[in-house]
């Protein structure tokens, strides 16, 4: 206490201490650098194991390291700076509107506010810049259809995302209001899915976007998505009271994976009957944007170089002009004759054969003389159109509907300004760093099993192997270590193995949870990689596995069904999916024959849910074993 009449010494009467500079910084500084140590432990695992598989096992060099590094360093700054700008600025909002617009509104308003807070959370999710970019290694020859939507409908396409995100928790919120099964929405929106997938499967123009769809399911739920729907969520469990508390937040998450799926599906039926795609009647898009291959002219679908009009002009008059062709015979009868196969009247084809040296996806998706001070801006403006409309429309909601005062509006601008700064960096460091590595690596990994012109260097090499099987064994073994390691690092894991284990009491340990998402994404990881080494179709993976959920969902009860399904949720934290899709572009680009490398987080989403009821029934039936019945906590 400052004793009487004795001024303070700087000569401010009223007791305040004022910090200078260095002061301020020495007292941020531990909290600023334990956030910061938070995003590295997230970020570490996958780095360093990439870095050395590629190294180690592909014996190749990190191509434009010093970059790479500076970007992921970036990378973790941004993430730091854009949490705790969710923490400080978008959760209260979110929050105060989850506490009081159930209680003051009537359940048509909740249910719009719902609509539009799905609507623009997922525009501020940071991996959706990484979906409008993706569209780079296309060839609208090979998928005209895929090719439009990534890049003439880019917009639309993120648009339907964020239109089945809004539907998503709209749905979730009249779940929560009356007291639906979880089961009851999971089932029938799983089957319709399959169904749909099952018909445009057998479409070879439909089919190549498939894996774009359900790979739109894991893009959705991350950081800023997640929060703020369950915000809004247990806001609503609290108002109504069904006495259901323990599933309080579960279920949107799953709601939010699956909607978008069916969004982008439709879209893409959309165009395919208007025939406005790249190479239809109607089409009026330009196809000169992102479009390599198409360009060149001289790639099939199955991975063959094309004999153009001069070539074959040149073959008229010197047969011997194109060097050695694949000759194939169409037709024709044959006979055996005097110890021979003669052919009358067949049809001889000549060709190329495939192609040794595919090209590499960094060509189109990266460029290493990028101005940074450019990519800045551009990440920059990105970043405010996400976050700042999202950000008004809380603010307006909270004060023109609901009538409330926002508490700590200082607190909550400093918070704002730290998602965009931070979302800005992240962005950036995405570009510079991760998606080069992913990119990188992902074009490299086929080394292991066919002959490649390495990412960013000339020549060829590889493959390790002459037996293509073991090549993509070990190349489905580092999908899985790296899924595996990846999914522990994700904080998100930790905190729904805390709640899981207070909700079970016990009977689902933590450990667990957590070991069985992490081998689930690990096998969902490894199952993509092998779809794209054997050019298996995703439809042949996806529905014998979700139809072998909707058995187990069916056979579960509903608390293993709401956290087993919301774990997939989980494993697409800001990190994981841009490297993972980079990577999974890298490697389909660099596989003759495959005209994309997405569906990797598609499996690698249904993985986790897959092991984790899988575990549930076992844990159910060892405390059936037991004479148990499997404990409930209800949470306040």
């Amino acid at each position: 206490m400052q004793p009487a009449g004795v001024n303070p010494p700087d000569g401010n009467a009223s007791g305040t201490t004022r910090l200078g500079w260095s002061d301020s910084l020495r007292i941020l500084y531990p909290y600023f650098a334990e956030n910061f140590m938070e995003q590295v432990r997230s970020v570490w695992f996958i780095v360093v194991y990439l870095v050395v598989f590629q190294i180690l096992v592909l014996g190749l060099p990190i191509v434009y390291a010093s970059m790479i590094g500076v970007g992921i360093v970036i990378v973790a700054v941004g993430l730091m700076f854009f949490m705790e700008g969710l923490r400080l600025g978008l959760m209260p909002l979110g929050e105060t509107i989850g506490a009081v617009l159930p209680r003051n509104s009537p359940l048509p308003v909740i249910l719009g506010f719902a609509f539009v807070l799905g609507l623009g959370a997922t525009f501020a999710e940071p991996a959706i810049s990484v979906l409008k970019a993706a569209g780079s290694g296309v060839a609208p020859d090979q998928a005209p259809l895929l090719f439009s939507l990534l890049n003439d409908f880019s917009g639309q396409l993120v648009l339907s995302v964020g239109l089945g995100v809004g539907a998503a928790v709209l749905l979730g919120v009249l779940r929560f209001f009356y007291g639906w099964s979880l089961k009851l929405l999971i089932i029938p929106g799983v089957l319709i899915l399959c169904g749909l997938t099952f018909v445009l499967n057998l479409d070879p123009v439909t089919q190549p976007i498939l894996a774009l769809a359900w790979d739109c399911g894991a893009v959705t739920t991350g950081p800023v998505t997640v929060p703020l729907v369950l915000a809004l969520g247990v806001g609503v469990c609290r108002i109504v009271g069904s006495g259901e508390s323990s599933n309080a937040g579960f279920g949107i998450v799953t709601l939010a994976s699956l909607f978008p799926i069916l969004a982008v599906l439709l879209l893409g039926m959309y165009h395919y009957q208007a025939k406005d795609y790249w190479g239809a009647e109607n089409y009026t898009g330009s196809a000169a944007i992102n479009a390599p291959a198409a360009a060149a002219g001289d790639e099939s679908a199955d991975g063959r170089s094309m004999i153009t009009e001069e070539e074959f002009a040149r073959f008229v008059e010197n047969p011997d002009a194109l060097g050695e062709l694949n000759i194939r015979f169409e037709g024709g009868q044959p006979e055996l004759r005097d110890g021979e196969i003669v052919l009358t009247n067949p049809t001889v084809v000549l060709s190329r054969p495939l192609v040794e040296r595919p090209a590499m996806i960094s060509d189109t998706q990266w460029d290493g003389s990028k101005s940074i001070l450019q990519g800045l801006a551009d990440a920059m403006l990105e970043a405010l159109r996400a976050i700042i409309p999202l950000c008004l429309f809380l603010f307006l909601t909270l004060r023109l509907v609901l009538r409330e005062k926002v508490q700590r509006l200082d607190e909550i601008t400093i918070g704002i300004t730290f998602a965009v700064l931070g979302m800005c960096l992240f962005v950036l460091g995405i570009s510079l760093g991760l998606t080069p590595l992913g990119s990188q690596l992902g074009s490299n990994v086929p080394g292991t099993f066919a002959a490649i012109t390495p990412w960013g260097m000339e020549g060829i090499e590889g493959p390790l192997f002459e037996s293509d099987n073991a090549g993509k064994a070990l190349a489905a073994l580092f999908g899985f270590f790296l899924g595996y390691g990846a999914t522990l690092a994700e904080p998100a894991l930790n905190a729904l193995g805390n709640t899981v284990e207070k909700i079970t009491v016990g009977a689902f340990k933590k450990k667990l949870l957590m070991q069985s998402v992490a081998f689930g994404v690990g096998l969902g990881i490894a199952a993509g990689v092998c779809k794209i080494a054997y050019n298996i179709p995703l439809a042949w993976m996806l529905l014998p596995s979700y139809l072998g959920l909707v058995i187990l969902t069916l056979v579960s009860s509903e608390e293993f069904v709401n956290f087993g399904w919301d774990s997939a949720g989980v494993t697409t934290g800001p990190i994981t999916v841009p490297l993972v899709l980079a990577m999974g572009l890298g490697i389909g680009a660099n596989v003759p024959g495959i005209i994309d490398g997405f569906g990797i987080l598609a499996l690698a989403s249904v993985g986790p849910i897959i092991t984790v009821l899988l575990i549930g029934r076992v844990v159910a039936g060892r405390q059936a074993r037991e004479g148990t019945s499997a404990p409930v906590r209800e949470t306040p």
